[in-house]
């Protein structure tokens, strides 16, 4: 359907109007970026955006991600207009409980497709959904996956954020061409104009990449239009439309002159007559300003029967579809669930005492031969984080060819975990993402945003302590397990610890974790594992104990001390239980790979493995911290509380104090024997 330019025009100051309004309300927000992209979003709901009217989460829907979620404004006004919002609940923008908040939160019923805030972020999502997309059609054929569009949207902030540079050349280096971004260049950040900080050639910058850039006057419906006609008919990259739009489009100031293309209206409410005038502008009443026009409302009805017959049309194509591969609808039912086949856990051979990132090699080639819905990714270190495995029965995705299970992402880790996020928000496909644990530095705005969202990815991260040896300090992670343990105990909005955190003592473990990983489908999990080889704990160790957290490698009767330590330092307590024994000492060997976990068990549990009132000494090759909460006043923690050195690794266990001989010495010393 084409829309007349006068409705069209209408329905975008209607947007105008419930976005400043809602900041008016509030006294907080930004209106300004809102009222300039109401042409553009009111346009692409109007007469391209397909989605089912009756069930918000149709599997092959297009999808519309917004990267500068300040502009919330702006989308709960435009879904507001298909029905997902009442006005009453526009009045609640940014109160407590309110369905409105200042950031969109995702919410697939609600037409949120992500949550979005930190810039950069929400259009590498929508590259990974669109790598998504391609890879379920791919798999299962379904018609509807190779007709969906991914829609984004982007600021002047976006494009200076430095992840735009991941997700510009991995779109166009793999031809994303169903997906389809905005840029909203109107020139004016929230405290300066954006001459003041960039001039560089945006549309050349995105051709280099292998995009189709597209330049209009993005408040022109007609030239918005014809632009996503142009996009849609892509068929080899994706596109961006440079849309010049006007900060602030029909605001006016206290004096009734014009507040268009000024900072001010940026971030904070317009206020007094500025606000009046503004909304008086628009020809709309400021005393009862929530209100869709009767000509929007018939617009947006119209568009829905339109949808009805659209999709209408593409569910008689996948149910044909169905009817002819019933195999592959159960499995893509299954997918879009969250259910997972039947997995041989108990086949894996691990090779005994090797490093536990090799383990996680094993467990990952047996993942990819039973789980064709999971996409793992690498920085540019696969075959050393040994994220690798999982290439032993897939390829890697390659434009033209998403069949394959391996995303090679490049040195770029947020863009990787970023894009990895968008392919789980998308639905129906799993995502594991590796690199160095000194890396995951880079990473921490992305894993923030995947446990507020609650989505189930998996951050693989190896060479865990400073047992990466020669590299040196730059390479030798101490504080990262601190940092990463701290989200463990950051609750979500669910109740639930916001990521799941795994560090696995031996190679056995390692598989008790991997298992525990992919049966987590609440939480993102956090797997970190050894470079250098590691012991096997002691032969009849009963493995299952990692689900509960902490668990009871090796003990004596009466133990007078407990030793506690997570990952390869686990082995070590095991050697210097050894030494204590010659001693007469005795003692109970526990491997701890997630502490919260093991604080979410029944108090008797807890009791067994570590008694509160017990000799308690715990050891970790990073800062001590990590184990200040199980430890207590009267328990000792050994561990590094210093940046490391450039040394073999064997030599650094000498320098700080970690071989068995020296634990042992430290464990004496505690118990003043």
């Amino acid at each position: 359907m084409e829309n007349p330019t006068s409705l069209l025009n209408l329905a975008a100051d209607n947007i105008r109007v419930l976005a400043v309004s809602m900041v008016e309300r509030a006294k907080s927000g930004h209106p300004g970026g809102a009222m300039g992209g109401a042409d553009f979003i009111n346009v692409l709901y109007s007469e391209f955006l397909t989605y089912d009217p009756a069930q918000p989460t149709w599997e092959c829907r297009d999808r519309f991600f917004l990267d500068p979620g300040h502009m919330s404004p702006m989308l709960y006004a435009q879904l507001a207009l298909i029905g997902r919002f009442t006005l009453d609940e526009l009045k609640t923008f940014r109160q407590w409980g309110s369905v409105t908040p200042g950031h969109p939160e995702k919410n697939f019923e609600r037409g949120v497709e992500n949550t979005s805030g930190p810039l950069g972020q929400g259009h590498t999502y929508a590259v990974g959904a669109a790598i998504a997309a391609k890879a379920l059609y791919a798999r299962t054929g379904n018609p509807g996956f190779k007709k969906e569009k991914i829609y984004a949207y982007i600021s002047d902030g976006g494009v200076q954020e430095e992840i735009s540079q991941g997700a510009g050349r991995l779109a166009g280096h793999l031809g994303l061409d169903n997906l389809i971004m905005f840029f909203d260049a109107n020139e004016i950040q929230l405290s300066t104009e954006t001459a003041d900080v960039i001039s560089e050639d945006t549309a050349m910058k995105y051709r280099a990449w292998n995009w189709n850039v597209l330049e209009i006057d993005g408040n022109d419906p007609e030239q918005i239009r014809a632009a996503l006609r142009t996009a849609n008919a892509e068929t080899a990259r994706p596109t961006l439309i440079i849309g010049h739009t006007v900060m602030g489009k029909g605001c006016r100031r206290a004096d009734n002159t014009s507040f268009e293309r000024d900072c001010g209206t940026h971030g904070a409410p317009l206020g007094g007559d500025a606000y009046l005038n503004t909304v008086r502008h628009l020809d709309a009443d400021p005393d009862d300003p929530f209100v869709i026009r009767p000509e929007v409302e018939e617009l947006y009805a119209q568009r829905a029967e339109e949808l009805k017959k659209i999709v209408a049309e593409r569910r008689a194509e996948e149910k044909a579809w169905a009817v002819a591969q019933p195999e592959q609808a159960a499995e893509m039912a299954d997918w879009f669930a969250g259910r997972l086949p039947e997995l041989p856990w108990n086949d894996i051979q691990q090779k005994a005492g090797a490093p536990t990132r090799n383990a996680s090699s094993a467990c990952l080639s047996m993942l990819s031969a039973h789980v064709k819905n999971m996409i793992v990714s690498s920085a540019d270190l696969c075959n050393s984080d040994k994220t690798d495995g999982f290439l032993k029965h897939t390829t890697v995705i390659r434009r033209g060819d998403f069949s394959g299970g391996f995303l090679q992402a490049g040195v770029s880790e947020l863009t990787m975990a970023c894009v990895c996020i968008g392919i789980a928000l998308h639905g129906g496909m799993l995502t594991a993402m590796g690199t160095f644990f000194v890396f995951s530095d880079y990473m921490k705005p992305a894993i923030r945003m995947a446990a507020l969202m609650e989505l189930p990815v998996k951050f693989v991260w190896s060479h865990d302590a400073f047992r990466v040896g020669e590299d040196g300090p730059t390479h030798e992670p101490v504080e990262q397990e601190a940092q990463i343990r701290l989200m463990e105990k950051l609750q979500n909005h669910s109740g639930r610890d916001s990521v799941r955190v795994l560090r696995p003592a031996d190679v056995n473990e390692t598989t008790v974790c991997w298992k525990m990983a992919m049966e987590n489908m609440d939480t993102p999990t956090a797997l970190i594992f050894s470079r250098q080889n590691v012991a096997n704990l002691p032969e009849g160790t009963d493995y299952s104990g990692a689900e509960r957290g902490a668990y009871t490698v090796v003990s004596d009767a009466q133990p007078e001390v407990v030793l506690v330590a997570s990952g390869s330092e686990v082995s070590t307590l095991v050697a210097a239980r050894q030494l204590l024994s010659t001693d007469g000492i005795t003692s109970r060997v526990v491997s701890c790979p997630s502490e919260q976990l093991f604080r979410a068990q029944d108090e008797a549990y807890r009791e067994s493995v570590i008694p509160c009132n017990a000799k308690k000494f715990f050891l970790t090759a990073g800062l001590p911290v990590v184990f200040e909460g199980l430890a207590g006043d009267t328990g000792r923690i050994f561990g590094l509380n210093h940046f490391g050195h450039s040394a073999p690794f064997k030599v650094l266990d000498e320098k700080f104090g970690f071989t068995p001989e020296a634990v042992y010495s430290e464990i004496k010393q505690y118990l003043g024997r």
